[in-house]
């Protein structure tokens, strides 16, 4: 760019201070928006890309060259192979989890329909509801990848998406972060009530080999429209539609967690900013304190270490948060309060 003409096109957005080689220091105008729109725009047709930031009373805008991408048409061969695979893990756990045995009889895997059902329609739509939001607003995102894992409770770790861009504000980052867990959180309402209203009470003594669950508020209060009063000696046992809810419910609050790369972490940044440092040094140190309640608080405090304390910023990180965009922080609040359980599976001495 020839820098005589640059500065002059420039200063119908932003008052300049000084400009380097690739910095711009200055105040943008109001409306800050649409100014910072402007000058996105004006380095995009020039093939640049330009990130702004916020230091002190300063706006700062860093620009290069955009660097060339080869979009390859997404093949979603591997995201079928592992659906099917997901699908297969949880068919197998939902039907042994209800006394059947695929390996030797194999029509018995059909009695795992109810919970593979259930719980891939709770972790898809969580993850189409990002997915979704992310190509609204042209962040280049991945179809969802599930993961299946034998594991003889759940038969699948969850899924998730890739982000392949830069998030182009913290409006959009919201959206995108509250996106997953709001989805999935409607869908799994209707499935833990339906699961609920074909779940049974049985004798302690039937349910020795069950294991006991802890409760969020909102499976709580769910659970007491259909039972109210549970008998002395008698125990609720799930429908698997039922257990896949609690465990939608379950994902859903470990998502909204304020802390890391966790989806409540994506809305914690585009809500605190620089001071979500704060919270997330609170947060990790309450989910190690849980740990001596619920050991699996411990892994998650790792993982959340692992995938990485800080956030990237998004490329424009000054424009603040529209009122849509709070109500939407305080919905996933809302949400994260009402499916939150301290200590999901109680560790009963022997």
């Amino acid at each position: 760019m020839e820098d005589n003409q640059f500065v002059t096109d420039l200063s119908k957005f932003i008052a300049i201070e000084t400009v380097s080689s690739n910095l711009i220091t200055g105040k943008i105008y109001e409306p800050l928006a649409q100014n910072v729109k402007a000058i996105k725009d004006y380095f995009e047709q020039r093939d640049y890309t330009a990130l702004f930031e916020k230091v002190g009373d300063q706006h700062l805008i860093r620009f290069g060259l955009t660097p060339t991408q080869t979009r390859r048409a997404p093949k979603p061969i591997i995201n079928i192979i592992l659906l099917l695979a997901t699908i297969f893990t949880t068919l197998l756990v939902g039907s042994l989890n209800r006394g059947g045995n695929p390996f030797v009889h194999f029509k018995d895997l059909f009695l795992g329909i109810p919970f593979s059902l259930s719980i891939i329609l709770i972790l898809g739509s969580h993850e189409l509801g990002h997915y979704l939001v992310a190509r609204r607003y042209g962040v280049d995102a991945s179809l969802p990848y599930f993961l299946p894992v034998p594991h003889p409770l759940v038969g699948t770790m969850g899924a998730f998406i890739r982000i392949k861009s830069i998030i182009p504000n913290r409006n959009a980052l919201i959206k995108v972060g509250a996106a997953g867990p709001i989805v999935g959180f409607i869908v799994a309402i209707p499935i833990t009530i339906l699961g609920l209203r074909f779940s049974t009470l049985k004798a302690i003594t039937e349910t020795k080999e069950g294991i006991s669950l802890g409760s969020s508020i909102l499976f709580n209060l769910l659970s007491r429209i259909f039972f109210a009063n549970i008998p002395e000696g008698y125990d609720l046992l799930l429908h698997p539609a039922a257990f896949a809810g609690w465990l939608g419910f379950f994902v859903t609050a470990l998502n909204l967690i304020p802390v890391g790369q966790f989806d409540g972490g994506h809305i914690a940044y585009a809500v605190l900013g620089k001071y979500r440092r704060f919270l997330t040094i609170i947060v990790v140190a309450l989910m190690v304190i849980l740990g001596f309640s619920w050991p699996g608080w411990f892994f998650w405090a790792v993982l959340a270490i692992l995938l990485g304390l800080r956030h990237p910023k998004p490329q424009d990180d000054i424009t603040p948060l529209g009122t849509k965009e709070k109500i939407l922080a305080l919905i996933a609040l809302l949400i994260l309060i009402l499916t939150f359980m301290p200590v999901p599976i109680p560790i009963t001495g022997g």
